[in-house]
């Protein structure tokens, strides 16, 4: 029997009454689970606890080295979140957040420093009066620290970023997946502070997008060569 704290990456209806959800578990990583008679009046689990991104302790029958699905036995919020179901932009946060866990995070093996960097950032957007428009592009950065692919080397003068090897450049890297000097000190910028000091930075439209695809390009690049 499985005791722990967990966090909903995705979940889908299953036949009649049941739940299938992807839960990243702080004992033992991401897993799935099976939850039976959830869409009922007297379930013990309600459905809303499936929402993408809710923390939630939870019982389950879990069987080690088993490639198939756990079933859950209980589950409960672990943090009732006041802002974020009631605020359309924290809530599209919170859904970025989830998207970003599911493509980059696919380990069953206990991973608890990123459990809580995700429970951190969830309970700051929840709870902060301050601005959030940059939350999710540190977000995007700190999260490779966690994954084992934050970009390496010391950064000095022009420097450009080499996409595949997460490496800084003094020079273009040869197969032409890199970022611009101009890119790599918008990538840096996220990098080097922490986000109290981010949270006010003024971007014009263009630069926030070419930031926010950049961000994506590189986690994407580290994503697709751990899968390798």
């Amino acid at each position: 029997m499985l005791h722990t704290r967990g966090i909903v990456f995705r979940a889908m209806k299953y036949g009649d009454t049941s739940v299938i959800a992807d839960i990243f578990t702080e004992e033992k990583g991401l897993h799935t689970f099976i939850g039976g008679s959830v869409r009922t009046a007297r379930s013990r689990m309600p459905f809303n606890l499936f929402q993408s991104m809710t923390v939630v302790d939870m019982v389950a029958y879990f069987r080690e080295n088993s490639a198939s699905m756990h079933r859950l036995k209980e589950m409960r919020a672990s943090e009732v979140f006041t802002s974020i179901p009631f605020d359309i932009r924290r809530g599209a946060v919170t859904l970025f957040m989830a998207e970003i866990c599911r493509k980059c995070v696919h380990d069953h093996e206990p991973n608890q420093e990123l459990f809580h960097f995700l429970c951190h950032n969830l309970q700051f957007l929840d709870s902060t009066d301050q601005p959030i428009a940059n939350l999710h592009l540190h977000f995007l950065i700190q999260l490779t620290a966690y994954l084992g692919f934050q970009p390496q080397g010391e950064p000095e003068g022009e420097t450009f970023f080499d996409l595949r090897e997460g490496e800084f450049s003094s020079v273009p890297a040869p197969h032409g997946a890199y970022l611009e000097a101009t890119q790599t000190e918008q990538l840096l910028f996220f990098w080097n502070r922490h986000w109290k000091t981010v949270r006010h930075s003024k971007w014009t439209d263009l630069i926030g997008k070419h930031c926010f695809k950049n961000c994506c390009n590189f986690t994407n690049t580290m994503c697709r060569v751990l899968k390798a």
